[in-house]
């Protein structure tokens, strides 16, 4: 769970500088330790014993899913994705709206906006979106 924080932080870091440092690392593993290994099925890519990208999910819920800055747009995130559509015939998700990088991921995954909102439900106060997928019959 370490190393999921820490492609967690690294990729969150990169696409949103704005937000960075909102938790500390020991907040981030903690998080992944007791909430999502406790509550997701959570699966790994990985190379040369390096952790790559990571999914957290549930039933009908992505609740994280990142990949090192460095090893995207190698098809690690659809892959990671794809386990998670095989488990799941519909999917939500919430993103930051200012995450366009997520947001065109997504949509090119066949996840849809649901709806938008002014980010006061959530931690960090930033506009999010909420998206779905729903497997073709």
């Amino acid at each position: 769970m370490a190393a999921a924080a820490n492609v967690f932080r690294s990729a969150f870091d990169a696409r949103l500088p704005w937000l960075a440092g909102l938790h500390t690392p020991a907040e981030d593993r903690g998080f992944w330790q007791d909430h999502l290994h406790a509550t997701c099925e959570i699966w790994g890519a990985e190379r040369a014993g390096e952790l790559l990208g990571v999914i957290a999910f549930r039933k009908d819920w992505i609740e994280q899913l990142y990949v090192l800055p460095a090893a995207q747009g190698r098809g690690i995130g659809t892959r990671l994705l794809d386990v998670a559509k095989t488990v799941n015939g519909e999917l939500f998700l919430w993103t930051f709206q200012k995450n366009a990088g997520a947001r065109h991921f997504y949509h090119s995954n066949g996840f849809a906006v649901v709806t938008e909102t002014d980010g006061s439900g959530n931690e960090e106060k930033e506009p999010d979106v909420l998206l779905s997928w729903r497997r073709a019959d």
